[in-house]
């Protein structure tokens, strides 16, 4: 039997104080393609899985239903989400992953209790980021031009990254998240989209939600948009990360 993993959560969840040796249909969930959800029971964990044949079901709209099923157990319980796509091609492989990280599982779940990840995104559009932005052409023929070009290339490069470092540090300092991962790209206007997950106390949303409404207006020349909250999906451990079934 192949398995589509999801996420794995703690096992009481589901099933209060009683242990599961099998595993067992949690009713109320569909997977992807309309699947029936299974927790798989290891130890205190369950990893959450659904049958899985290769089919043609990986589409773009299994990922919504991917994201959808972590979703639905994150409401219940702290989750360590796999990543879409996770197949196990049989029992043993399924076992022998969970057997093999349960000290980082058990480490991350207790270091994500009652935590949740939240969105910020910025765009910035000031007529200096336009400039930054913009990729300078290297010529095909090295020479002083080709290193003329190359230099104007990473002081651009530095450009955009202390700028983006700044803005960071000061929605750092307004949000105080407990921890946070920065990524900083162009967008499609040609300005400038730095994309920050921040990790925060679950009892704290509201308080985090009340806080951007304040930096919305204390960053000028940004245009701020808040998600969440979501699965901690950033801030998995790189090892966690790479425990991957046969897909």
């Amino acid at each position: 039997m192949a398995w589509y993993a999801y996420c794995i959560t703690e096992q009481q969840a589901f099933q209060g104080s009683a242990r599961a040796r099998r595993p067992f249909p949690i009713e109320e969930m569909r997977g992807i393609g309309g699947a029936q959800i299974f927790g798989y029971p290891s130890g205190d964990f369950a990893v959450i899985v659904s049958e899985y044949v290769a089919n043609g079901q990986l589409t773009q709209q299994a990922v919504v239903e991917h994201a959808r099923v972590v979703s639905t157990c994150f409401d219940k319980t702290t989750v360590l989400p796999f990543r879409f796509g996770t197949v196990f091609d049989s029992d043993e492989a399924l076992r022998r992953a969970v057997r093999g990280n349960r000290k980082q599982f058990l480490a991350s779940v207790d270091r994500l209790r009652g935590k949740a990840e939240m969105h910020l995104k910025l765009v910035i559009k000031e007529g200096w980021v336009r400039e930054a932005m913009s990729e300078v052409a290297l010529p095909m023929t090295a020479g002083r031009e080709y290193l003329t070009c190359l230099r104007e290339k990473a002081s651009r490069q530095r450009e955009r990254q202390t700028k983006a470092r700044a803005l960071s540090v000061q929605v750092q300092k307004l949000f105080h998240p407990l921890q946070a991962e920065v990524s900083c790209r162009k967008n499609e206007s040609g300005g400038m989209l730095i994309d920050i997950a921040h990790l925060i106390e679950h009892k704290s949303i509201e308080k985090y939600q009340n806080r951007f409404n304040s930096a919305a207006t204390q960053m000028k020349g940004c245009e701020m948009v808040i998600s969440g909250p979501w699965p901690p999906y950033h801030f998995m451990p790189g090892k966690l990360r790479t425990v991957v079934g046969s897909s």
